[in-house]
């Protein structure tokens, strides 16, 4: 199956009938050389005395059999180099014909005439010129027999013979008679065989015809089922009775790495080691390590081949010389990845089902114990007489409202994302008023310093708002892990330009801060991941939420200083199209 050659069916139907007749000359040629060489033996043998016999002279026969040679040699040589069509195949055959018979009309006339004992090599040239040119070949052979023949009858009527005959007596006078007898007998032998040759010849066309339409059928056939096979995305693999794998298609190099050549051969167990045809789950997958040492998923399935044929009027099993069995693999690493991503769609579409119940059952109860606790702490605190602690716990109870507040807006924030309204801004105002209100926060550290590398006339085509969210987040997180006491954050903007010559916006908060992970930088933007005491998790998810929907990309790196660097980047709407929205 993986060793085939490609052949195109229509050039095979082409050529295949005159490669058939070419090949079937050429063994005519070879019979030809094989049974003249019987024949002078078979002469030569007779030439004993004690066969009572008229032979040829030893030195008239080798002239003869030394030019059946040399003539047969050349015809051969011809053929060989020719590349015609069917009819000068046909040519040429009836040409080898009448030389037959006129080596068989020699050999007849120099054994003596009628009373040649081999009179039936004529037949040599007329049963293969009718199995060759089936009708036309074999008549074409009788009727040079006979006339052949008669001329040498009437030369030896004449009197016209070899000297060896006629001085030695070996021959008795001839008769009109007896000479018509002889022309009238081998004619019609001649004719019969050249009919019944022309029958067999006929059937034998046929049947070369319908084999060779039967072959064009099935190299088409073939063909379509290894183009079939050599192009499927999918990988195809058998293996017989024994676990050996047989074949292997094209999509299986580029799903594993590892060339057909390499696989075909080996057994099952050795090349896919974690495969295991014995399972029965309709789902089958497991973990492939390719030649370049990549790890990817591999999902497979399958099945048993079974033969049969139509035996009569019920379809009977075959049992095969062995069991084959078929199995299909693909690399199901991006349908996981996708269903992951479905899966996840799934599970904030069911977030944002739930915001509207939560924002229902919680802001309102959660807005009537902050404004009591508020009343509480004003009450508390202006009685000297009663104790502290009543006034601590109902300040507890004021912050942990407030920050579960927070978690709410930004989980409703997460499950109903407002749409983009991108317009021209000032960057650098945006960034001051975030770090006013960052700075209202009680607890913001007074010992954090901020080094704003951001030219006051930079503008930015972005929603305003929601670019206030991000880089809010950003500074909030780079804060909360830089070394306390020693806050350092560097804020900067400006004008990218990548590779392919487009130009990006780009705005980067870095600190120096104990940096992120690497197996961590991919999971900070997943939903509840967090690695704060007090995070909830939303806060870079929404991030990565505002940021693809402004088409930006985010890269996490290391900052100079040596902890993480968010930079964000947006199109830059003079060199894309995304102004225009």
């Amino acid at each position: 199956m993986t060793g085939s050659t490609r052949v195109n069916p229509g050039q095979r139907t082409t050529g295949s009938i005159e490669q058939i007749m070419k090949q079937q000359l050429l063994w005519m040629l070879l019979l030809r050389i094989i049974f003249y060489t019987l024949l002078a033996g078979i002469i030569l043998i007779m030439s004993d005395q004690r066969f009572d016999v008229i032979t040829i002279p030893a030195n008239l026969l080798t002239l003869i059999i030394l030019a059946v040679f040399l003539l047969t040699i050349g015809s051969a040589v011809y053929l060989i180099r020719i590349t015609g069509d069917h009819w000068e195949y046909r040519r040429f055959g009836f040409l080898q014909t009448l030389i037959d018979v006129l080596f068989a009309s020699l050999i007849v006339y120099f054994s003596g005439a009628s009373y040649s004992i081999f009179t039936s090599v004529f037949f040599f040239p007329i049963i293969a010129s009718g199995l060759l040119i089936p009708i036309k070949g074999g008549l074409i052979g009788a009727a040079a027999s006979t006339i052949l023949y008669a001329a040498i009858l009437l030369l030896e009527y004449l009197g016209i013979l070899p000297d060896y005959l006629t001085h030695n007596g070996m021959l008795e006078a001839s008769d009109l008679y007896n000479s018509v007898n002889h022309f009238a007998t081998k004619g019609l032998t001649f004719f019969l065989a050249a009919v019944i040759s022309a029958m067999f010849g006929s059937r034998l066309k046929r049947t070369t015809e319908a084999l060779t339409s039967t072959q064009h059928d099935f190299d088409r056939i073939s063909f379509l089922y290894k183009q079939i096979f050599d192009n499927i995305t999918t990988g195809i693999v058998t293996i017989d009775g024994s676990g050996i794998i047989t074949s292997a298609n094209n999509a299986t190099t580029d799903i594993t790495g590892l060339k057909i050549a390499e696989m075909v051969g080996r057994s099952l167990e050795s090349t896919f080691p974690d495969i295991d045809l014995r399972e029965d789950s309709p789902r089958k997958a497991c973990d492939f390590k390719r030649p370049d040492n990549q790890k990817i998923r591999i999902g497979y399935a399958h099945a048993a081949l079974k033969s049969s044929y139509q035996g009569g009027q019920a379809e009977q099993q075959m049992a095969p010389e062995t069991d084959i069995t078929i199995f299909t693999l693909k690399d199901i690493g991006e349908i996981e990845r996708l269903e992951a991503q479905m899966r996840q769609a799934e599970k904030l579409a069911a977030i944002g089902m739930m915001s509207a119940g939560i924002a229902h059952d919680f802001r309102n109860p959660l807005a009537a114990i902050s404004g009591s606790a508020q009343l509480l702490a004003q009450d508390f605190s202006g009685r000297a007489d009663e104790p502290n602690h009543h006034y601590e716990l109902t300040k507890i109870i004021l912050r942990e409202s407030d920050r579960l507040a927070k978690t709410i807006t930004d989980f409703l924030k997460f499950a109903r994302p407002d749409t983009v309204d991108r317009d021209w801004f000032l960057l650098h105002p945006c960034v001051v008023e975030i770090l006013q209100v960052c700075r209202a926060d009680q607890k913001w550290p007074q010992s954090c310093v901020i080094d704003l590398q951001i030219d006051p006339l930079y503008r930015l085509w972005a929603d305003e708002k929601q670019i206030f969210t991000v880089i809010s987040h950003f500074i909030n997180n780079a804060v909360a892990f830089c070394p306390p006491g020693e806050e350092h954050i560097v804020i900067s903007a400006g004008k990218r330009e990548l590779p392919d010559n487009a130009r990006m916006s780009s705005i980067s908060v870095s600190d120096n801060g104990i940096g992120i992970e690497p197996e961590q930088m991919k999971q900070i933007f997943e939903p509840f991941f967090t690695t704060r005491p007090d995070g909830t998790g939303l806060g870079l998810a929404i991030v990565r939420q505002i940021v693809e929907a402004h088409n930006g990309t985010i890269i996490v790196d290391r900052s100079e200083n040596g902890g993480a660097c968010f930079r964000l980047l947006m199109p830059d709407p003079e060199e894309n199209d995304e102004a225009d929205g």
